[in-house]
């Protein structure tokens, strides 16, 4: 945990702030700090900060807390993602955090079956907790929105371009020929939507239709992947290209 994530209804006018769940366990028996010992902090979609320990009593950690004005920049990718299997998504939801994506829309493609959608891993209670694991780990304070759509036909028609109107579309399948190294550079403040298939691939009309919709095919290699490998790896390449 490299950053304490704090909720603004948790911090009072004085900037104080009173811990005693996981946090205030973290703090006492990993970070070991003395009083008056500064410790990294952040309001959740707010700004970084300090946060002065004043008390350390049994289970409860006490801080007095003072943040920037100025708010980190937005991960600059959104990724729509065909719904994993519930067991990959769920050790998905920090790393996605962790290399920072603003939005995530999961979708249902030809090759994911129905009852991945019926499963505990897009309750809101459970992934929220998931992606703060993520952000504490890389010092961010961007919480990712998440939009679940279990039918691909209507989201991608009548939705999907308004939703991303300008931004940067990619496309990644095992059939794409060229890398995201061969595309033209990025424009400074454009956003870029990336898309990943299942881990059978997109059909040929879901790759249609999203070419249709400006989407530019790429691809990583002859190798196939898993949906979190090939999602790690395609975020971390972007990261590198738009400066994140």
């Amino acid at each position: 945990m490299n950053l304490i994530i704090l909720q603004a209804s948790e911090v009072d006018e004085h900037g104080r702030v009173m811990l005693t769940d996981e946090r205030a366990r973290h703090i006492r028996k990993v970070l070991k700090p003395e009083v008056g010992k500064q410790l990294r902090v952040g309001l959740l979609n707010g700004p970084l900060g300090t946060g002065t320990v004043q008390a350390l009593e049994n289970q409860r950690v006490e801080l007095n807390c003072s943040f920037e004005n100025t708010l980190p920049p937005k991960p600059k990718t959104d990724l729509l993602l065909a719904m994993p299997r519930p067991k990959v998504l769920k050790r998905m939801w920090a790393q996605l955090a962790a290399l920072g994506v603003g939005r995530i829309v999961l979708l249902r493609a030809e090759k994911v079956e129905r009852y991945y959608f019926d499963s505990h891993v897009i309750d809101p209670a459970f992934y929220t907790k998931h992606l703060i694991e993520g952000l504490q780990q890389a010092r961010c304070t961007h919480l990712p929105k998440v939009q679940v759509e279990p039918l691909f036909k209507p989201y991608v028609e009548d939705r999907l371009a308004p939703e991303f109107s300008n931004h940067w579309k990619l496309l990644a399948d095992p059939s794409g020929e060229k890398r995201i190294g061969d595309c033209p550079p990025l424009e400074q403040d454009r956003r870029i939507l990336l898309a990943i298939g299942p881990e059978g691939g997109w059909t040929p009309y879901e790759l249609d239709l999203l070419k249709e919709r400006n989407f530019e095919l790429i691809g990583m290699g002859d190798r196939i992947l898993r949906t979190d490998t090939a999602t790690m790896g395609l975020l971390s390449v972007l990261n590198e290209l738009s400066g994140s």
